[in-house]
């Protein structure tokens, strides 16, 4: 059957490929796909996984894909194709293999795009033809990793294996099981999606809670970023600025206009990094985000 490691006998040969044929059906082996020690010769028996390739020729090959029907493996998408599925490369030299699209979620919006990653393995039907099936829920738990304690507000990084309406279900890469709410996103979640998030606890059911929003100072701009230097070079973490300082002033100092002065003070005012003393004519830094990250 297609889709599985086979033997059969080698009954011929050229300067490029060996012909290995298995109940009475011929497969080309290409030379540069051989990973034995040994180097085979007609007659001789050799295993390898069988399948027909993109030209829907019959091949051999001992380049082993990652994904077989009894083991799953992490596939790329490579195309996406609506009334049909996505492909997926689970390192066959010239083939990828179809994920249907009855496996995928009703949404296109949901679907996998290029470059996203799929744990899945490999089915043949009763048309010889090969399809890629996803993981399921037992199949994350049981590749799962208990995490250490003490993970709050660490970054990690995870794939979506299940996207519903309440969030989506992940896998970090170090293999912990994680759910990101609905609203710890900036958009919806699809399947096979890979990003960056952080800890924000952990669930009752024993998965670490994610958000995939970015923390407030991830989103300052360079100016913001050079201003909280600033402050944190001065003992008190005060500094004799505000939006209504002199803009020569500001040059001098921070060699910016006072309109992108005013525009960083309001990012990092908003993000609640520092306040500002009006009668004073100063700000001062109250929440030091680097601070906050090492004491979590």
């Amino acid at each position: 059957m297609l889709g599985t490691v086979e033997k059969g006998k080698i009954i011929d040969e050229n300067e490029n490929a060996y012909y290995v044929q298995i109940d009475g059906i011929t497969y080309e082996l290409k030379k540069h796909e051989i990973t034995q020690d040994d180097i085979p010769k007609v007659g001789d028996e050799i295993e390898g996984f069988i399948y027909d390739n993109k030209h829907h020729d019959r091949e051999m090959t001992q380049f082993l894909p990652f994904a077989q029907p009894d083991q799953y493996g992490w596939g790329k998408v490579t195309e996406v194709r609506p009334g049909l599925g996505v492909f997926v490369d689970v390192g066959l030299p010239d083939k990828d293999v179809v994920l249907s699209m009855d496996d995928l979620p009703r949404e296109k919006e949901g679907w996998p795009r290029r470059d996203d990653r799929l744990l899945v393995r490999l089915e043949t039907d009763y048309k010889d033809r090969i399809w890629a099936k996803l993981a399921d829920e037992n199949i994350f738990e049981q590749l799962s990793a208990n995490f250490p304690n003490n993970m709050n507000n660490q970054n990690v990084f995870a794939t979506v294996y299940s996207s519903r309406e309440i969030g989506a279900f992940v896998l970090t890469d170090d293999y912990y099981l994680g759910f990101v709410h609905t609203s710890q996103m900036p958009r919806p979640m699809r399947l096979g999606e890979q990003f960056k998030g952080r800890v924000i606890g952990v669930s009752q059911y024993g998965r670490l809670n994610l958000s995939a929003l970015p923390r407030a100072f991830e989103e300052i701009d360079d100016d913001a970023q050079m201003i909280l230097m600033s402050l944190r070079r001065r003992e008190t973490r005060t500094l004799p600025f505000y939006d209504k300082s002199d803009a020569q002033e500001i040059k001098s100092y921070f060699g910016i206009s006072k309109s992108a002065f005013k525009r960083a003070v309001g990012h990092l005012l908003k993000a609640g990094l520092i306040e500002e003393d009006k009668d004073a004519g100063t700000i001062t830094l109250i929440k030091d985000p680097d601070e906050d990250i090492d004491g979590e």
